[in-house]
């Protein structure tokens, strides 16, 4: 075979590898298999919990977790100005057995539904005081207020969203959203 026709097998071989790549579905991370839909079969967005405790009280956030999927995920799936259920399936819950400052916000004790109105800049932290529905759509009137957020930028796309409490003191913690890039969080204090 002459070095011309090596050359062009060559470049065909290629030029058909990179055409089935693109025709591939991207791969994704493995999600975990656990929760069940109606028909028994596995969720595509499992139910989760994060929970710390915070001195002697016990704070917990139940949700579902999606996957990326190969999505545009924020500016995409998740609309930038539209209040967000922050999770999947049934909307997000926050208990707490102590009242709380969440960012700037006085939250009592109880239990709450958790949004996020995302944005370009900065987010908003949704504490609503409805609960037990799906969440969508967004029960407007309900909210017990809201928070600005603090952002950071994950190092690596990250395939499933989770919601995660981090550097936890007896009086402090924060609570990290982080799905893809983006890292959301809000610090929550113990109220005085």
């Amino acid at each position: 075979m002459t070095s011309t026709r090596r050359t062009f097998f060559a470049a065909a071989l290629l030029a058909l590898s990179a055409t089935a790549l693109a025709q591939t579905p991207c791969p994704t991370a493995p999600v975990a298999d656990h929760g069940k839909s109606v028909e028994g079969k596995p969720l595509a967005s499992p139910p989760e919990v994060a929970t710390t405790t915070m001195g002697s009280a016990s704070l917990t956030v139940n949700y579902n977790a999606p996957a990326m999927r190969c999505r545009k995920i924020f500016g995409g799936l998740v609309p930038y100005g539209k209040e967000w259920r922050t999770g999947a399936n049934p909307a997000t819950t926050f208990i707490t057995p102590v009242d709380l400052i969440i960012g700037d916000l006085k939250v009592p004790a109880g239990t709450y539904t958790l949004f996020t109105l995302p944005s370009e800049g900065t987010w908003q932290f949704i504490v609503s005081k409805k609960t037990g529905e799906w969440g969508i759509p967004y029960p407007a009137g309900f909210d017990l207020g809201r928070t600005p957020m603090h952002h950071a930028k994950l190092p690596a796309p990250q395939e499933v969203m989770s919601i995660s409490f981090e550097k936890t003191t007896a009086t402090s913690t924060q609570l990290h959203i982080q799905w893809d890039t983006t890292d959301e969080w809000v610090t929550i204090n113990a109220a005085k």
